[in-house]
């Protein structure tokens, strides 16, 4: 019996004009302090809001009422910002 014949595909190469001006190698890592910054926001996020319901909304501030849970995962959300940038 023959043997049938193998078909090679071609190697897509995309047109100039749809390829990406950038390649990984040309982009700058991210600045140390923007991961140190993210991870800082997070744990004093969620230090605030501890705070905030163990001494039963009389601290971080007393006088902001519900608005501290607002500072705490505002902190929260601003370093989620922060590491979507991250490269």
């Amino acid at each position: 019996m023959p043997k049938s014949q193998v078909r090679k595909k071609k190697v897509y190469t995309p047109p100039a004009d749809v390829r990406p001006a950038g390649t990984q190698a040309t982009k700058k890592p991210s600045p140390i302090w923007l991961p140190i910054t993210a991870v800082g926001l997070i744990a004093a996020g969620i230090a605030w809001l501890v705070v905030y319901y163990l001494s039963e909304t009389a601290y971080p501030v007393g006088s902001w009422g519900y608005w501290n849970l607002a500072v705490g995962f505002g902190a929260m959300v601003t370093s989620l910002i922060l590491l979507s940038r991250w490269r």
